[in-house]
């Protein structure tokens, strides 16, 4: 009988069919049923929303991955988890789209064709790639509810954002404001700091040192440097630090004078920055130093404006010295020209400090869209960073540019546009985020993130300087500031509902965009006649994403309090490490200043998933494989687990690799599968020749008393716990190893080592069938066990697996009544669903450290043999006749498990003779212990004294090594050392073996060192050809495609003389009868001429040509019966009949009697026992 399932697995293909029976039966709506009706405790999960208006890219898929796999695990750990997609679609991103399409280049466009136009064509477009997103998204496995989506342009969700804003109004944490911000050109609106911190690059920009003749002292001019050329046509002041030592100098060349910061010089004479030119002394050819004092002495004096666009005898005060110390000497001249319509310090100098200008008349000569206005004749229309050069030359022209240069720095950005961000001064609102930034500190602290440096570092220090934010954008497809105002500004209506709009207007909407309340107007209680109109702005997309928490829930409407704050702060969020500025931040920032809580409690931190060579993936470029590509060819499982585990989950970048999905199927998918399908060969096989079904067991498996059932076990319970004990921390980046590591040791090294036990061919006991019985409940039970443990990891391969396994179980019904597997209690077999299932607990009876440790010893035995077979370039195939090892101050436990019940797997594994673990006593024979002082630990503890002790140490014997090793410690120049943690310790070996008879190999750590006698003697060969004779016809087993179970007969035919290999299977008679299912080889001679050939091939054995035949068993006959009676037994299946029967038959009238044994045999080597016509059979 042979195995239903496919020796080879298409994991795409695979994943498709289950994820279609998923969708037919609602798997994972069910998933939440059952929880919720076993009332299990909610788990909150907050999905930041993605923009729809672009495909998922590998930074969603890793995210969506992390966030799938934990809200799995959660919900198969016993929690009802909500998951809900939701959807950004208002701001920048779409807006710029559309500007793209429509051909939009300034704000008053947009006015002309109408805001409701222009809305409508920004609502048609936000849900484009819906579809595609769910596509991805499903086959990605990652279960979301996008039916019950939420979005950001929804009625309900827009009047939360209301709410929120007004709570924040009600306690005064808005407030409109005059403040210079990040600006972005492309897209005429600001942009809150954060938003400025997303997208830096690196940039070349103009340099150039100007000067500016004072007016109190022509001969002199200021000199000042900068990297913002278009700036200078609205300079009003250059700026000092107070502190700071100037000086006036004359340069000897041109005889003029400047002023500068004293430490600054080297600024107009850069060959001073070069210490491999520049030569202490060499100054004084170059310029005299005239006059020296402190910046505070040269405020208030006036100097020649550079261009005369603001001068005005309105503003006398315009163009003098100011001082502040934001003002350094670490780049420039050590003096700032001030522009405070473009400049922070510039503003808060220029109208704070020094009051120069007025928020109301800054000089500002730029507008929405970065173009120079007609206040700048000679450069209007001109976008301003084009500006530069002209500027440059203009002011070369009138001798004002003393010095130009490029400085490569970096620059931010539009995160949108991807277009250089501007700093200008524009009337804003703002959320007060200062006021409360010691609170926001402070939640911080209640969060856990993974990993904790981010949270620790980069988030922090954010946090701790961060800025009032300025929520309010220019621009029109989002929510509406619910602001509501007279034109001065004296009566202000913060709107926090739809109804409260209403009880105000008398205007009851349906809708809260622009094109809907811009014309709504409330009447004035102050002013009875007058109407207050909503202010222009609309929310920034940030503060809408922020609000989600609330916003989804259509909190406080449609929820009450006490129902939120079950669910509130969220348990579990995931997302890239550029949200540390983004939505981690306005999560805090809005559950701060409207709970004083934090948005959430714990808190995964991916880092960037880059194209192979380092690069940011890109589309332009082509530098990385389509992700469904990707899929389509290995499977959404490969793609997870390679993402997991990786650094990606550490916060750190990873290079992604398509070649890194692949090994994931090779190294963890295929062998899995292989040794499920081994698995599932060897039930049927046993449940064909016992008559009895496979009924799963636990008592068996905990009553083994195998070595290797026993390490296979506790291994898995070892991993139940890791894995239970690192999720309920959020460490994916440790589970992910631990679990291919486990798959690993299941299929290279249980599966392997018990392969014939499993197949009823190998039994220390002799009762074949009851030890392959007791291996496959091990095998059975630990498949299970990381089936579903896997399952959050890997949702389809675990689906597949259990599918079967669970056909094996009694409480599964072949035909179920409705909804039968659906249905609460939930258990391996009658579930559906292995999704369904609870997360097995660690079973503390079942870990076996000690069977851990030994199996750990006896894989490095068995690794450091191979490595000795390899240097001597000895095959598997040939057996050796002993290996040798020596521990280093082993277990007892350890030698014991390796010396006894685990000594026949060493010699299967080596295909050795003997195995023997030196004792103690005799160690020195073979090895030498060599001891070295670990200088990591001992630097500190020795000092001076280092030298001595450690020449004492490395000057030890084997014998005072051993004994310094098994006291544990010992006193070296009066320092106490401690051999575990001061002492490095390895084994090396030293046996005599002049004549090749010894090959060693040892550990990396230096604790075992394994030794090979690598005689070959004619016995030795002899087996090594039997051996290889029985690899061939496996492999003509294989190529047949039959199962374990099904039987064949086995001829041999040599060349004429040769008996290379009827030699090696005399001589290994038994040995190969074992591999071989009970099959003796014989020659061809021997067989039947009516023995039907099912794979024949001619192999190499020995260097001798050796012609291979498997055949179908058939009756084989005395040499001198009826020929008629041969024809008739030679139709007839052989193991239809017991030995010794008889066969009654009449052929022709003719009465025959035939005894089996007598007239015929079973097999061909049966006969050829029973007559002796082969004498070593």
């Amino acid at each position: 009988m042979s195995s239903s399932l496919s020796a080879t697995m298409d994991f795409s293909k695979m994943e498709e069919e289950i994820n279609e029976t998923w969708k037919e039966k609602q798997v994972f709506k069910f998933q939440n049923d059952l929880s919720k009706e076993r009332k299990d405790k909610v788990y909150t999960f907050y999905d930041g929303p993605p923009f729809a208006t672009g495909l998922p890219h590998y930074g969603h898929i890793l995210a969506g991955t992390i966030k799938d796999v934990v809200t799995r695990y959660a919900c198969m750990n016993g929690y009802s988890v909500e998951r809900r997609a939701g959807w950004d679609c208002h701001g920048l991103p779409v807006e710029y789209e559309m500007d793209q399409l429509l051909g939009v280049k300034h704000r008053q466009d947009v006015l002309d064709m109408g805001i409701d136009v222009y809305n409508a064509k920004c609502r048609s477009i936000v849900l484009r790639y819906t579809e595609e997103w769910r596509q991805t998204i499903t086959r990605l496995g990652r279960w979301i509810d996008f039916d019950n989506d939420y979005k950001t342009m929804d009625k309900s969700y827009m009047e939360s954002v209301w709410w929120v804003f007004s709570q924040l109004y009600a306690k005064g944490l808005v407030y409109q404001g005059y403040k210079v911000m990040p600006f972005s050109t492309a897209c005429a609106t600001p942009l809150s700091n954060f938003e400025a911190g997303l997208n830096y690059k690196q940039v070349k920009d103009p340099a150039i040192v100007v000067t500016f003749p004072s007016k109190g002292d022509p001969t002199k001019s200021y000199v000042a440097w900068t990297t913002t050329p278009w700036t200078l046509p609205s300079n009003v002041a250059l700026c000092v630090h107070p502190e700071l030592d100037y000086v006036t100098l004359q340069d000897k060349k041109t005889l003029q004078q400047y002023i500068l910061a004293k430490d600054r010089i080297c600024q107009l004479y850069p060959i001073m920055n070069n210490p491999k030119k520049y030569k202490a002394g060499m100054e004084k050819e170059w310029y005299d130093i005239l006059d020296t004092c402190k910046g505070k002495d040269l405020v208030g004096d006036f100097y020649e404006p550079l261009f005369t666009y603001f001068v005005d005898e309105k503003q006398p005060q315009y163009f003098q010295v100011v001082a502040d110390a934001y003002v350094t000497a670490d780049s420039g001249t050590g003096i700032v020209h001030q522009a405070p319509a473009f400049g922070e310090d510039d503003y808060r100098v220029c109208c704070t400090t020094y009051k120069i200008v007025t928020p109301t008349n800054l000089p500002c000569p730029v507008d929405s869209n970065g173009l120079f206005t007609s206040h700048v004749q000679d450069w209007e229309g001109v976008y301003v960073k084009d500006a530069d050069d002209s500027i440059c030359q203009t002011l070369k022209t009138v001798g004002r540019l003393y010095q130009k240069d490029v400085l490569e720095h970096s620059y931010p950005y539009c995160w949108r546009s991807d277009t250089p961000l501007i700093y200008k001064a524009v009337p804003s609102w703002f959320v007060a985020v200062e006021q409360i930034r010691d609170k926001i500190v402070e939640n911080n602290k209640l969060t856990y993130w993974v990993p904790s440096h981010v949270k620790e570092g980069r988030f922090h220090n954010w946090l701790t300087d961060a800025r009032d934010w300025a929520v309010s954008r220019n621009r029109f497809w989002g929510t509406p500031l619910p602001i509501w105002t007279n034109e001065a500004f004296t009566e202000i209506i913060c709107v926090g509902s739809v109804q409260q709009l209403y009880d105000l207007s008398g205007v009851w909407v349906e809708d809260l965009h622009r094109e809907v309340v811009d014309h709504i107007q409330i009447p004035s209680v102050k002013t009875p006649g007058a109407f207050l109109k909503r202010v222009d702005e609309v929310f920034d997309c940030w503060f809408e994403s922020g609000s989600m928490p609330y916003a989804q829930q259509h909190y406080p409407f449609t929820m009450d309090e006490a129902t939120f704050h079950q669910g509130f702060p969220a348990d579990f969020i995931a997302e890239g490490i550029d949200q540390t500025r983004g939505w981690f931040y306005t999560l805090m920032v809005l559950s701060t200043a409207l709970f004083d809580k934090p948005a959430f409690k714990n808190l995964i931190v991916n880092g960037l998933v880059l194209a192979g060579d380092g690069q940011k993936m890109s589309k332009r470029k082509k530098n990385y494989p389509d992700p469904n590509l990707v899929i389509s060819k290995y499977g959404a499982d490969a793609l997870r687990m390679y993402l997991i585990n990786s650094p990606v989950v550490r916060a750190e970048d990873l290079k992604f690799q398509e070649s890194g999905v692949l090994r994931v199927v090779k190294e963890v998918f295929l062998p899995l599968y292989n040794a499920f399908r081994f698995f599932l060969q060897n039930v049927e096989r046993r449940e064909a020749t016992s008559g009895a079904k496979f009924a799963p067991d636990e008592s068996k498996v905990k009553a083994t008393t195998n070595p290797t059932d026993i390490w296979i076990s506790a291994a898995t319970q070892e991993l139940i716990e890791f894995v239970h004990v690192e999720m309920e921390a959020y460490r994916l980046y440790t589970v992910m190893p631990a679990l291919v590591r486990y798959v690993t040791q299941l299929t290279n090294w249980y599966v392997r080592l018990n392969r014939d036990r499993l197949k009823g061919a190998a039994s220390q006991e002799g009762d074949e069938e009851k030890e392959a019985e007791t291996g496959l409940q091990v095998l059975y039970n630990v498949l299970l066990n990381v089936t579903i443990i896997m399952a959050p990891f890997t949702p389809f391969i675990t689906e597949y697996l259990y599918q079967h396994l669970r056909k094996l179980e009694p409480s599964y019904q072949e035909d179920p009544v409705a909804n039968y597997g659906m249905t609460n209690p939930v258990m391996p077999g009658k579930s559906d669903s292995v999704h369904f299932l609870k997360l097995p607990a660690c079973d503390k009876s079942r870990v076996n450290h000690k069977a851990v440790e030994a199996m750990e010893v006896l894989q490095t035995i068995i690794e450091l043999g191979r490595n000795v077979r390899e240097k001597r370039n000895i095959s598997l195939k040939t057996p050796v006749k002993n290996v040798v090892v020596v521990l280093r101050n082993p277990a007892m436990h350890v030698v014991e498990g390796i010396s006894g019940p685990l000594r026949s797997y060493v010699l299967s594994e080596l295909n050795a003779w003997n195995f023997t673990v030196i004792p103690k006593e005799n160690e020195h024979e073979w090895v030498t212990l060599s001891l070295l002082p670990n200088l990591t630990v001992l630097g500190k503890k020795l000092g001076k004294k280092m030298s001595t002790v450690k020449k004492v140490i490395t000057s030890m014997t084997h014998e005072e090594a051993v004994a310094f090793m098994e006291k544990g410690e010992m006193v070296i120049e009066e320092v106490n050392l401690n051999f575990q943690t001061d002492i490095i310790s390895k084994l090396s070996f030293s046996k005599a073996s002049d004549d090749g008879q010894w090959e060693a190999s040892q550990s990396a750590e230096g604790d075992v060192v394994v030794a090979v006698d690598c005689t070959q003697d004619e016995a030795i060969i002899s087996a090594g050809r039997a051996r290889e004779v029985v690899n061939h016809v496996q492999q003509l087993r294989k190529a047949a495609g039959l199962g374990l179970s099904d039987r064949v007969e086995i001829f041999f035919k040599e060349e004429e003389g040769i008996a290379a290999a009827e030699s090696a299977i005399s001589q290994n008679l038994m040995a190969i009868r074992t591999k071989l299912m009970g099959a003796t080889p014989i020659p061809l001679r021997l067989a039947p001429s009516w023995s039907v050939v099912i794979g024949k091939e001619v192999v190499d054995v020995g260097g001798s040509q050796v012609e291979l035949f498997i055949c179908r068993p058939t009756i084989s006959v005395r040499d001198d019966l009826d020929n008629n009676v041969t024809s008739f037994l030679a139709t007839l299946d052989p193991y239809q009949y017991e030995d010794g029967c008889e066969i009654r038959c009449t052929i022709d009238d003719e009465s025959f009697v035939l005894k089996e044994g007598v007239d015929f045999w079973k097999t061909a080597a049966f006969k050829a026992l029973s007559t002796k016509s082969l004498q070593w059979v």
